[in-house]
């Protein structure tokens, strides 16, 4: 195999490897990701409410967001949905762009 084949095919696979993010897919994953997060947290407020963990720190990201009530808990659901999926929006057509030009 000569230099000039051995580039095209390394460019070849490197470009193969700069697939666009499927933003669905990525959605879907991050507001499944932030929603367990969010569940694990409360959970952990509810069953250890002595450790020194700032839980009412969530109404930064979450707003409406208080400790804790179910509409609350909800509410901060909902939102740990939302934030997964403008996250995805966002960096997947950031990623998708800048994939296009390198």
């Amino acid at each position: 195999m000569n230099v000039t084949h051995y580039r095209a095919h390394a460019e070849g696979h490197v470009a193969a490897h700069r697939k666009p993010i499927a933003i669905s897919t990525l959605g879907t994953a991050l507001s499944i990701f932030l929603a367990v997060s969010f569940v694990f947290c409360i959970a952990g407020y509810l069953l250890f409410p002595s450790l020194p963990i700032a839980h009412a720190a969530l109404s930064i990201f979450l707003p409406g967001f208080t400790l804790l009530s179910w509409s609350s808990f909800l509410l901060g659901l909902v939102e740990s949905v939302i934030w997964g999926w403008y996250i995805a929006v966002v960096f997947g057509a950031i990623y998708n762009a800048v994939a296009r030009r390198w």
